[in-house]
């Protein structure tokens, strides 16, 4: 049984006596600090009695796991200091934010980010008081935290954080502590699998530290509550060698956890040692720790007769009322005494040395390490020519290609250029989406089982640069640790279960918003990129579940600073795109494009002009020669593109006079007014591509209601129709899936025909033809399976 009794016994009780008490001296330090900025608003150090007015008026916060947390901590710095490390903590419990910001300002990093949070009584308050506090801090490891990549707001996601920032990072060490409650979460779940993943020669290490505290709010953790063989055997099947720590005496566990801590870092370095001299990247069996400590350490053992340390109600506040209740304020004051603030403190509220010296120093500091700031340690792309990929276009909508498998060669060669800081995500789907062209540069990462067969198409490789796994959260949780540390990546999905990541997008997208606005200290990041192909109007073979467009609603609901979302209609503009999206810093930027074979229409040179204004005129697609139009045709995404120019078509052979405007969207934000979005088209701008009083048919490639939002404070909303995915299809061919969402060539000219008012008299046969075509082409699907030849093979009349 891999316990504590493993440990090798030249280290199994390390701690001197003077180091065990300076030891446990710093962690009362950290846990007094934990308390403190829960509760305290005046009187930081109790160099007075504790009275009502000094305590504040909304007590906010989670004590639970801050002692467990900073026992962590604190051995952690003793080994960094022992065997010069670099390492990285990440806390996954919820709300545990005040043990890192004990730690981080114990280490005095806080105070070099913030110097009015100075490491003195007057700097103590102010710590104290801006937490969970109006004005200042949350009671996350939020963007404010110096050291911290990872929120834990949403719970889930701190080992595949982890594992991404250590992935290409070769002497690093990224501990994380997994709260108990955090491992009932599905992500959580899947994100053991990622030591799979882990090279040993060319990446970090990642220790976890599984903590068992027993409670989440209200209720046991499952994990706590099985038998010890029984969660051994879990952790082993994950592919760990858990050692156990268990107890709550704090001078045995601090030598225990000294002692394990030490094993397990002695491991790490030795597994990457053996690999590194020998080349052997077969998967080592990674140590990791589990913690069983109890819920709310060292707090109050008993309140008004109910059990609190080592129950559910140590998780947040313990004693709830000490500002109007004597006998509560007396239990505060005894529990914050307990820690002996006059002996750890000097005369002007500073740790005294002897403390102080336990930390490590400069970068070394778990708040200090670069990493943490991944903006200050990134590295522009080494990016090839993007033209160089272009796809050939003699003339407009005369001939197909897939533009997936068109960008895959330019990702290739991003790849080889960037074979330590560039990696490609996709849940088992990069074939599927036509990226197959990467693996020419890098195969997929496996560290797992091979067989004969693998060698037969199966692109494995234990240093393979793309990573595969059927877990969106994983994949998304190691891209978002890649880029917080300064790397860059490319991430492509099913647009219909692109969703499974919606709430991690949201909870990113509010990091880098805070990063970007609040806090100047830390340098931009590579951006999030996220491909979306398999789309809805190509899904007609896989039924009603593979067709969703919704995550651009989800991704329009957040900050204009920090989105973008793009439709390119062809190969070239979307190598544009994608060129300019890697390029970018401190973006999610989502990327819409199919897979299959689509109508190319710009040359290379024309599709960079048309996507650098996201926005404009087709003039070869237009009839109005630069007049009045009598309709505005505008048109975002690959399948609308295609449909509304096969409309327009139809209207120009059948009304010859009929002044049509052609208007291509690829950058949605475009569409927004200037006064909300500094690239959203002015009130003149817009009205000179839409015009102020003619219908606009808009055909879209998501929900109509999307266009509504953006564009719903434009002088000509009224005369705007939008059309787009209304929840319709299954088993289809392409265009009766079109055809029953009414975004098809048939559809839109009969809106063409209803809306402009002259051709409402003198169109009415025409209508009937459409209406004709529209029955027609849906029995024909039905009866052979497939579209008209002239349907599958339309091209642009020119």
């Amino acid at each position: 049984m891999a316990s504590t009794t493993d440990v090798s016994a030249d280290i199994l009780k390390p701690l001197t006596p003077d180091e065990l008490r300076k030891i446990d001296a710093y962690w009362h330090a950290c846990n007094y600090l934990s308390a403190g900025m829960i509760y305290l608003r005046a009187n930081p150090l109790l160099r007075e009695p504790l009275k009502p007015e000094h305590i504040k008026n909304r007590l906010l916060g989670h004590w639970g796991s801050d002692p467990g947390q900073s026992l962590i901590w604190v051995h952690l710095n003793r080994l960094i200091k022992k065997y010069d490390l670099s390492v990285m903590y990440i806390s996954g419990p919820g709300h545990g934010a005040p043990a890192t910001l004990a730690n981080c300002y114990l280490e005095g990093y806080y105070s070099e980010i913030y110097p009015d949070k100075s490491r003195d009584e007057a700097g103590l308050l102010k710590f104290f008081k801006q937490f969970s506090f109006p004005g200042g801090i949350g009671s996350h490891c939020t963007p404010e935290t110096p050291g911290s990549i990872h929120e834990g707001g949403e719970l889930g996601y701190s080992i595949s954080h982890a594992y991404g920032a250590a992935f290409d990072n070769p002497d690093l060490i990224v501990a994380v502590t997994v709260g108990d409650g955090e491992a009932e979460s599905g992500p959580l779940a899947t994100s053991w699998h990622s030591n799979k993943f882990l090279n040993p020669i060319r990446d970090g290490a990642v220790l976890p530290v599984l903590h068992l505290n027993g409670y989440k709010i209200a209720n046991p953790t499952i994990l706590a509550r099985i038998p010890h063989e029984e969660l051994e055997a879990l952790l082993i099947g994950y592919g760990h060698k858990p050692y156990f720590v268990e107890g709550d005496d704090p001078p045995r566990m601090h030598q225990q956890m000294a002692s394990t801590l030490e094993q397990c870092i002695l491991e790490i370095r030795s597994l990457q040692q053996h690999a590194r001299l020998t080349g052997d990247a077969t998967r080592p069996r990674w140590p990791m720790v589990v913690l069983r400590s109890p819920k709310g350490w060292t707090g109050p053992k008993v309140v008004d007769g109910h059990k609190v340390e080592g129950s559910w109600r140590a998780h947040q506040v313990p004693v709830s009322d000490p500002a109007t209740n004597k006998k509560d304020l007396k239990l505060v004051e005894d529990w914050l005494r307990s820690y002996k603030p006059e002996e750890l403190f000097d005369a002007n509220g500073t740790l005294i040395p002897e403390l102080q010296e336990l930390a490590p120093s400069g970068a070394r500091r778990i708040s200090a390490n670069p990493h943490a700031n991944g903006g200050l340690l990134r590295k522009d792309l080494e990016l090839p020519d993007f033209r160089d990929y272009a796809v050939e276009v003699k003339a407009p909508g005369a001939a197909y290609a897939p533009p997936t498998e068109v960008l895959a060669h330019f990702l290739a060669e991003v790849m080889r250029r960037n074979m330590s800081s560039f990696r490609v995500f996709g849940p088992d789907e990069t074939a599927s989406n036509r990226l197959t062209a990467i693996y020419a540069a890098s195969k997929k990462t496996w560290l797992a089982e091979y067989k004969p067969e693998d060698a037969d198409g199966g692109e494995l490789d234990v240093s393979g640069r793309v990573m595969e796994m059927l877990s969106e959260h994983t994949l998304e949780g190691w891209f978002e640790g890649y880029v917080l540390t300064g790397r860059h990546g490319f991430f492509s999905s099913y647009e219909a279960f692109i969703h499974i990541i919606d709430s991690m997008f949201n909870q990113h997208a509010k990091w880098l918003e805070k990063s970007k606005k609040e806090t100047s200290w830390r340098a931009p990041v590579p951006s999030i990129n996220i491909l979306i192909t398999s789309l809805v109007w190509r899904q007609d073979h896989n039924g009603f579940t593979h067709q969703d467009p919704g995550f651009l609603d989800v991704v329009t609901n957040k900050s204009r600073d920090i989105v973008r979302i793009y439709l390119p209609p062809d190969a070239n503009c979307l190598l544009s795109v994608t060129d300019h999206c890697l390029r970018s810093r401190d973006y999610v930027n989502v990327i819409v494009a199919d897979k299959q074979n689509h109508l190319q229409y710009l040359n290379m040179d024309e599709a960079v002009t048309h996507c650098t204004k996201g926005i404009g005129i087709w003039d070869w697609a237009s009839t109005d020669n630069g007049e009045e139009p009598d309709v505005v045709m505008a048109c975002a995404g690959d399948i609308p593109t295609m449909e509304s120019l096969a409309a327009v078509a139809i209207l120009k052979e059948h009304f010859h006079d009929l002044k049509i405007r052609f208007v291509n969207v690829v950058d949605l934000f475009r569409l927004m007014p200037e006064a909300e979005h500094p690239h959203g088209l002015s009130d003149r701008d817009f009205d000179s591509l839409f015009t102020t009083d003619k219908p606009v048919i808009f055909n879209f490639h998501s929900y109509a209601s999307l266009i509504h939002k953006l564009s719903y404070r434009r002088k000509n909303h009224d005369n705007l129709h939008v059309r787009g995915y209304k929840e319709k299809g299954n088993i289809n061919t392409p265009l009766e899936l079109a055809i029953l969402n009414q975004i098809d060539r048939f559809d839109l000219a009969i809106d063409v025909i209803d809306r402009v008012p002259r051709l409402s008299s003198i169109g009415a046969h025409v209508k009937e033809w459409l209406k004709d075509q529209i029955i027609e082409s849906v029995n024909y699907a039905h009866a052979e399976g497939i579209d008209k030849d002239e349907i599958r093979n339309w091209k642009w009349p020119g």
